[in-house]
């Protein structure tokens, strides 16, 4: 088996973005996405405007991926036409480019990393960590990994905390923050005074709404599934963490297509400059990316997901809250490490 920084290499191939395919995979998606906006304002039956609405906040994912990519130097790299639709899907989708840039390079570097990974990413603390919390502390870690938080990620996660916290925090480095809120409710507003208050909402509040709720839990699932591996930061190593701390999370092929092959994503760990569209080529080629941590949307797998909370080091893998609180003392000794 090739070492880390060997797999790392080998992965390079795969790096390389075929430019006229991202233009054509992203106009097809504009085109798909401009669609079921225009039928969640022109279908004949409130019903048929409410299902275009969702398939609206389905590719609006798709969508993200490519600003995703974009920001990760995958795709676009060098184009200015590029870069300034990019941009303004940022500002629409309320995650600003410096804010969103910052807190995601930030996690690559540090994914599953014990204490210091929670910015750009959920936090996890061990056992130990968690005996030591107080009440406080313990609500404050508990709400930012609940499923109301994830499921109003438009709010808590986007508006909160891609928009007015960052900007609060560095007003002139997070400026795009600020910007984003502002574009993003005088579209709402100006779609709502031409076509309506029904029209504002089933063309930008509700698909974004549905759109930032899906990718909020895809990112929890992402990092936060029942074979996950956590390091402290002492043993810590950037390959591990890609291929053991970081999901294969298996969709059909739709909803791999809405979720721009994102499920790949101990792939895009290992090498985040590999264009999604390359994802899949890079994991059947490469032995060691084969057998990955796994789950999927079926209710069965998302429940496991969400009950995992608290790492146990000595048992090697999430605990349930409850499951912590009666966990052996000795884990407090992992606090310190």
């Amino acid at each position: 088996m090739r070492s880390g920084p060997e797999l790392v290499r080998a992965s390079n191939e795969y790096a390389r973005e075929d430019r006229a395919k991202t233009w054509r995979l992203l106009a097809v998606t504009m085109l798909v996405w401009g669609c079921t906006a225009s039928a969640s304002v022109l279908a004949p039956s409130f019903p048929m405007r409410m299902a275009a609405a969702v398939l609206s906040g389905l590719v609006i994912v798709r969508v993200f991926i490519f600003y995703h990519d974009w920001l990760h130097g995958a795709v676009f790299t060098g184009s200015p036409l590029g870069a300034g639709i990019m941009r303004l899907f940022g500002y629409y989708i309320l995650a600003g480019a410096s804010v969103w840039k910052e807190t995601h390079d930030y996690h690559h570097k540090h994914t599953a990393k014990m204490v210091g990974a929670s910015i750009g990413s959920y936090p996890v603390v061990t056992v130990g960590m968690w005996r030591l919390m107080t009440p406080k502390q313990r609500f404050a870690y508990r709400a930012s990994r609940h499923p109301v938080t994830m499921f109003f990620g438009y709010g808590f996660v986007f508006v909160w905390g891609m928009c007015l916290s960052a900007f609060k925090r560095q007003p002139r480095q997070h400026l795009d923050g600020l910007v984003a809120l502002l574009v993003h409710g005088a579209l709402a507003a100006a779609v709502g005074i031409w076509l309506g208050v029904e029209a504002a909402i089933l063309t930008v509040v509700f698909p974004v709404a549905m759109a930032t709720a899906l990718g909020s839990y895809l990112f929890y699932a992402q990092h936060n599934f029942p074979d996950m591996q956590v390091k402290g930061r002492r043993e810590w190593e950037y390959t591990f963490a890609a291929l053991r701390s970081s999901s294969m999370f298996d969709m059909s092929p739709l909803m791999h297509w809405f979720t721009g092959n994102i499920g790949y994503h101990h792939v895009h760990h290992l090498n985040h400059r590999i264009p999604f569209y390359r994802l899949p080529e890079a994991m059947a080629a490469m032995p060691e990316l084969q057998d990955p941590g796994r789950t999927s949307w079926h209710p069965r797998d998302i429940l496991a997901c969400l009950r995992g909370n608290v790492w146990d080091p000595k048992q090697g893998r999430m605990l349930s809250y409850a499951e912590a609180e009666m966990a052996s003392p000795d884990d407090n000794a992992a606090a310190a490490k």
